[in-house]
């Protein structure tokens, strides 16, 4: 019997492939040497496609910038367990398991939110609005533990969100040094275990 040819693909099958290898190739450029050089016909080339491919899916720099931001911190969170303490601090090692997991993408993200610290006019309002809703859930999360008993009744939500989130990004910056540091694992134990420990009522 003869071979089949192979199925074609759709044109939204194209059209995903295309944008997965612009952004891979977005990442990757960003993570080298941050995106404030970065132009949308250096990234068409980089994916392997025509210099107004990035354009077509994306839009602008400011959407492509989004959506590498985006996709960086998309990490699965963990479920809800017998305590609101005990999500915050598995969401602590699932945060820092996802920066050492996805080198490219968590550089590009830090770079960019060094970046934006520096006021780079695109960046900054992205993760300004990024960071704020965040935090949100964050301290949501402490006002939930405070109910249920999990977190210390004098726990300030929002202060605490702050720390958690400087833990994250300080932590996660010195994961993704050349070299990095040794030992993840353990730093990665100590992290949950300091956040355990800075809830515990």
């Amino acid at each position: 019997m003869p071979d089949q040819p192979p199925a074609r693909r759709t044109q939204r099958e194209r059209r995903e492939e295309a944008e997965r290898k612009v952004l891979a190739a977005a990442t990757a450029l960003i993570a080298q040497r941050g995106s404030r050089a970065l132009t949308l016909a250096e990234v068409g080339e980089a994916a392997g496609y025509s210099r107004g491919i990035v354009s077509h899916h994306f839009g602008s720099r400011e959407n492509l910038l989004r959506a590498v931001m985006r996709d960086a911190q998309t990490f699965t969170l963990p479920e809800l367990g017998d305590s609101a303490a005990d999500w915050l601090a598995e969401t602590v090692r699932a945060y820092l398991e996802n920066v050492t997991s996805r080198r490219p993408s968590a550089g590009a993200f830090l770079q960019m939110w060094g970046e934006a610290i520096a006021a780079d006019p695109v960046l900054m309002p992205l993760y300004a609005e990024h960071d704020a809703g965040f935090r949100r859930l964050l301290a949501d999360k402490v006002r939930d533990g405070i109910r249920d008993g999990s977190v210390r009744a004098d726990a300030d939500p929002e202060a605490m969100a702050v720390s958690l989130v400087g833990l994250l990004r300080g932590i996660a910056l010195q994961l993704i040094s050349t070299p990095p540091p040794a030992r993840v694992k353990a730093i990665i134990d100590e992290a949950e275990r300091s956040t355990r420990l800075a809830l515990k009522p």
